[in-house]
This record gives C-alpha cells, structure tokens and sequence, in this order.
C-alpha cells in the first residue's frame, strides 16, 4: 500500500495557514494561496499562480504559471458575497488562465472533470463547465455560460453571456459565439453559423458503432430535418418528436427545445441563414 505523499511548498510561495492541502500537493515559487483555498491530493501548482476566495480544487489536477483562479467576478452587480469557485479532477489550467467566482450568495463558478483550459483563456462568473473539454488559447468567457461534455473550443474567441454550448460540440478559431451552439454540430463564422455535424468528434468518440450504426445515421437524418430542411426549426423538432428517438437524436432535440424557450439565446443559425 503506497504511503501518502508530503505537501511540498517552496520557500518562495505564500501560503495561507487555513488553507488545506491535501498529500502531493506541490506549490511552485511566488504561488499565492489564500485562507479558503481547498486542494485535493496530487495536485501541482505552478510559480505566481494566484488561489484566492473560496476555491475547491479536486485531485491531479496541474496549474501553471501566472493562472489566477477564485478571483472576485468582474461584475459591477457584485456585492461582496460568499460565493466559489469548485473544479473537479485532473484539469489542466494553462498559462494566465483567469476563473473568477459567481456573483450572489450561495452561488458557484464550476468546472468538471479532464477539461483543458489552454494559456490565456478568462472564465466569467456563474459558468458551468462539464467533463472532458477542451478550450484553446484565449478563449474569453462571459457569465453564465454553459459549456456541456467534450466540447471542443478554437481560439481566439468570445462566448457571449447565457451561451450554451451542447456536448461534443466543434467551435471553428475566431468564431463569435452570440447564439446557443447544438450538441454534436460544427459551428464556424463571424457571425457563427452551423457548418453540418461534427463528423471527426463524433467518430472519435464511437458513436458511428452505437446500435448497430443506427443512432449515428438517425442523428444526421433529425439534424436534416431540422436544419437542411423547409421547416423553422420548431416545426422540425415537433415532427421529429414522433419518432422513438435514440440518445444522440434526443439529446440535440432537448437541447434546441430549451434553446428557442424563453430566456435563452436562441440556436445559432445554420449557414446561409441570417
């Protein structure tokens, strides 16, 4: 049975006394780490990292140099509550990654399980990011974005505030984000338009070989019909509701229904669209 690690904190590092950190953790030269910091086992922080406010961090979890995490939300609505910042196991968090905390009580900036954060990215407050993402270099973030399952986003772009993003979504570099962007879709353009369905994300992810390669073939067919078709897409979705949809088909049509609900940004149009 293997024995638990030390927590090594360089000499160069300041660490709060009411932090916790848990076996394996290592604090690189000129990390900041504040009172309500929680750090899970193995985890690596990096030189001038900056951990402040209430910040959960899970285990393996690796941040490098210059990222500022748990920051109060740059939202001049903020008041000053208690609000965190929670992230789950082994992320890894670039270079100068900035995830700021939600805005009113009891609120939380969260973040899932193996996302890769690329150097530069901002994550705004109130986010909610799910499992297995991966987001490039500079990618901005506005509040209250959700970002669902392995989502793939290029860089050097902006996500409006409220933007879903569904899961194993392909987001183009540069792409403006004003619009909920489909699960499963390529989306790509200034503004962002959906370009057809994200082919190589889903083959790597197995889903051509599901139910006997029906589920891919009825996923293309309700993404037809809703997008390639006459129709808006209410009237799609309504007439794909008649089938006995398998999971992929049914979460795309979830999604868009919750997407043309009130409150929501609306889907992001398909191209040629205005």
């Amino acid at each position: 049975m293997s024995q638990d690690r030390a927590v090594q904190i360089h000499s160069h590092a300041v660490v709060d006394p009411k932090a916790e950190l848990a076996s394996g953790v290592v604090i690189g030269p000129g990390a900041v780490v504040g009172p309500e910091v929680v750090i899970g086992e193995n985890s690596w922080v990096g030189p001038n990292a900056v951990l402040d406010g209430r910040l959960t961090i899970g285990k393996d979890n690796k941040i490098f140099p210059g990222a500022c995490l748990g920051q109060p939300p740059q939202d001049l609505k903020y008041k000053g509550a208690a609000t965190e910042v929670v992230i789950g196991d082994g992320n890894t968090i670039r270079e100068c990654v900035t995830i700021n905390r939600a805005t009113d009580e009891g609120e939380r900036t969260s973040i899932g399980d193996r996302n890769l954060l690329m150097a530069y990215c901002h994550l705004g407050h109130n986010c909610e990011l799910g499992n297995g993402i991966v987001m490039s270099n500079a990618v901005q973030v506005a509040g209250h974005v959700v970002i669902e399952d392995r989502a793939v986003i290029g860089g050097c772009l902006g996500i409006h505030q409220f933007v879903h993003i569904g899961g194993m979504a392909m987001v183009g570099g540069m792409t403006r984000v004003v619009r909920d962007v489909p699960p499963y879709c390529l989306v790509e353009g200034h503004p962002g338009r959906v370009r057809g369905l994200n082919r190589v994300g889903l083959r790597r992810s197995g889903l051509p070989s599901k139910h006997d390669g029906r589920e891919m073939k009825q996923l293309h067919e309700i993404w037809s019909l809703i997008y390639r078709s006459d129709q808006v897409i209410a009237e799609g979705l309504r007439e794909a509701r008649r089938l006995e949809l398998l999971p992929a088909a049914e979460h795309l049509c979830s999604f868009l229904e919750a997407s043309i609900g009130r409150g929501r940004r609306g889907p992001m149009p398909a191209l040629g669209s205005r």
